[in-house]
């Protein structure tokens, strides 16, 4: 079982940026694909951005493309979602998760791909 460990969220105004960091302990391979998600209050949960930590390609959903992008340090074990040019949209509680076998699909990230997950991180923008 994967622990998972998301911080940097916080508040912040629109137009401006957070970072999140997501650590993930463990052997690479036993979690090769790292997603990101959002759940806004009343929303279904959205997957934003997905990495595969083997390969490093990454994605990002249309809905953050553009102002997105995830990576990767592999000497911290850290998956990283830079988030810039915020909007109140973007309000929503932010969790990392580890994924085995499929990470994306074109842009999508599908939560059903997915099997461990952080507590998760709340980002507000106002």
């Amino acid at each position: 079982h994967v622990q998972l460990v998301e911080s940097g969220g916080g508040s912040v105004q629109a137009g401006g940026s957070l970072k999140l960091s997501c650590v993930v302990p463990g052997y690479i391979y036993s979690s090769n694909c790292i997603g990101w998600f959002r759940q806004a209050p009343g929303k279904e949960r959205e997957g934003v951005a997905a990495i595969d930590r083997r390969s490093g390609a990454t994605v990002v959903s249309d809905s953050v493309k553009g102002r997105f992008a995830t990576s990767q340090d592999n000497a911290k074990n850290t998956i990283y979602l830079q988030m810039n040019t915020l909007k109140s949209d973007d309000t929503a509680v932010y969790s990392c998760a580890t994924g085995r076998h499929v990470c994306y699909a074109g842009s999508v990230v599908r939560e059903y791909w997915y099997t461990s997950w952080g507590q998760g991180t709340q980002v507000t923008v106002s």
